[in-house]
């Protein structure tokens, strides 16, 4: 990932990033609004998500939704993410997050308003990233207050038949 540092554990790094980027999305916000500052923060993260899920499908060489579920160990890094895994298969990768550290850490260093757009805007992002097909579906997670993340990625099977009316003979 280029924007990942080797042997820094993902945690961390967010914990540094949060400690310079807090105070200085909070003075932009003062100057320009707080949604405005958070819709330029999370463009700006996306980008950089974006960039790392393509940089990571080119360090493994695939980019298959089995080769992005290998990568779950460096999200669970530390004790980050506990994770109760739902469903893995070629296209579907559906699990929930119990417990998140990183909701835990913005908190703790009184951000809690910036955790979902520095961390959990990353998600889709590095999927897409990694592979424009992978589709994520996700309606909660506790960096918003809910028990637990549901994350549903799924990528579509390019081998199944197609519906009444899209075959490649039909308009």
């Amino acid at each position: 990932m280029s924007d990942e540092q080797p042997g820094i554990p993902l945690l961390r790094r967010r914990e540094i990033e949060a400690g310079v980027l807090g105070p200085v999305i909070r003075a932009f916000a003062q100057e320009i609004g707080d949604e405005r500052a958070l819709q330029v923060v999370r463009k700006v993260v996306a980008e950089l998500a974006r960039k790392g899920g393509a940089d990571l499908a080119q360090a493994i060489g695939q980019a298959s939704l089995t080769a992005f579920a290998g990568t779950l160990d460096r999200w669970r890094e530390g004790g980050a993410l506990e994770i109760d895994m739902l469903e893995q298969s070629e296209t579907s990768l559906s699990f929930n997050v119990t417990r998140c550290r990183y909701a835990e850490m913005y908190r703790a260093l009184g951000m809690e308003e910036l955790g979902s757009s520095l961390s959990c805007s990353r998600d889709l992002h590095l999927a897409r990233g990694f592979n424009p097909e992978i589709e994520l579906v996700r309606t909660q997670t506790i960096m918003e207050g809910a028990p637990f993340c549901d994350f549903r990625f799924r990528k579509p099977d390019q081998a199944r038949e197609p519906e009444a009316g899209q075959g490649p003979d039909q308009e």
